[in-house]
């Protein structure tokens, strides 16, 4: 049966404004586009350990399908959130299936009839989609735009207001004032809820997360943890006061009506924070990777073109989705995989070249891929 007229036309004017979607064939290039910013995808030490701790802990003949609330606790789950939380230094830590069920299980839950939500116009399609599903009133803010953001704020003065951002934005890797935004949220008592998917892995000494490494963590009323970036596997966790986390399990529908991840799941998270308190030495080559990019692309002239990021993304601006594709293909063909984002994945204008930066590309990569780029373009 073919699709409906309606349907045919959306995809027809993707085809025309060359943004059509299509998944990527596998490439044995040089990777500069996956969120795997520490390796630990890649890892066989994390892969053995997490089906050893199953056996020696006998999960795999007692661990069920289902969802949590019925058959799919295993007990795997709270030996994982327990040493998420202390490794977090949070109250409470609950898991979800991904960073996208985390996102709209608490937005669409958390923030009442009669609230109010204040959002970053650039946070994730996943916690947009949260906010559509609220009941609750919401209005973005400027990106990164603290007087924007309270002039807002000024407008609802009996409302609950719950504050939106993202300590590392997916698209530009850049980051707000976070102490100036825990200020802000203090004054008016807004509740600051931070989505932390890029800095998992990136940023302090264990790769703990940028709040937590500019001791603000506590400041803070939510924190949403991807592992599908620098963790290397599926799932996420919020993070928060024992209440929240109560209040999650009863009414966060993405929690309540799905099955929970399988026990070989939980213990590749448990273990894959293990390897964070044990991998110090491998964060620490991501960071000084970020530094010689920075630096690189200032020697080379490329500054510019880029936004300014001190994070493991590293986007430049490359207008029109044409020339960004082929840009991009051009890189490819020489054996680095950069990927180019189109819009309206980003605004029309405002296409770009993503550079994720790992702790196993080398700085002879990092050269190449940026003298290139400086090549193709001047």
């Amino acid at each position: 049966m073919k699709l409906p007229k309606n349907l045919i036309q959306k995809l027809e004017s993707r085809k025309q404004n060359n943004s059509l979607r299509r998944l990527p064939s596998f490439n044995n290039l040089i990777d500069f586009s996956s969120n795997d910013y520490i390796g630990f995808s890649k890892s066989e030490a994390i892969f053995k350990q997490a089906h050893h701790y199953l056996i020696e802990n006998e999960v795999i003949q007692n661990g069920a399908t289902g969802s949590r609330l019925i058959s799919g606790n295993h007990l795997l789950y709270q030996n994982a959130e327990i040493f998420i939380a202390e490794f977090h230094e949070a109250e409470s830590a609950l898991i979800f299936n991904s960073g996208y069920d985390a996102n709209v299980g608490f937005f669409s839950a958390v923030p009442q009839r009669n609230d109010v939500i204040l959002y970053d116009e650039l946070s994730h399609a996943s916690i947009r989609d949260g906010i559509i599903m609220s009941n609750a009133k919401s209005y973005k803010f400027n990106h990164n735009d603290f007087e924007d953001l309270e002039r807002l704020v000024l407008k609802f003065p009996d409302a609950n207001i719950y504050i939106v951002t993202e300590t590392v934005f997916s698209m530009d890797g850049d980051s707000p004032n976070l102490e100036e935004l825990v200020t802000l949220s203090e004054k008016y008592n807004c509740y600051l809820v931070v989505d932390e998917a890029h800095t998992l892995g990136v940023f302090g000494d264990a790769g703990e997360g940028l709040a937590q490494y500019l001791q603000l963590h506590n400041r803070i009323f939510a924190r949403i943890m991807t592992f599908g970036k620098g963790l290397g596997c599926h799932g996420a966790v919020v993070l928060g006061s024992t209440e929240l986390r109560e209040y999650l399990v009863n009414f966060a529908r993405s929690f309540i009506y799905t099955t929970g991840l399988s026990p070989h799941s939980v213990a590749t998270i448990l273990v894959a924070y293990q390897h964070l308190v044990i991998e110090k030495e491998t964060i620490e080559r991501l960071r000084q990777n970020i530094i010689f990019f920075n630096q690189q692309k200032n020697l080379l002239g490329l500054k510019p073109m880029f936004v300014r990021s001190k994070s493991a993304i590293q986007s430049a601006i490359v207008p029109g989705n044409e020339n960004v594709k082929q840009l991009a293909q051009q890189l490819q063909d020489k054996g680095f995989d950069v990927k180019p984002i189109l819009s309206p994945t980003v605004p029309e204008g405002q296409e770009r070249l993503r550079f994720c930066i790992h702790s196993y590309n080398s700085e002879e990569q990092i050269n190449q891929v940026l003298e290139l780029l400086g090549n193709f373009i001047f």
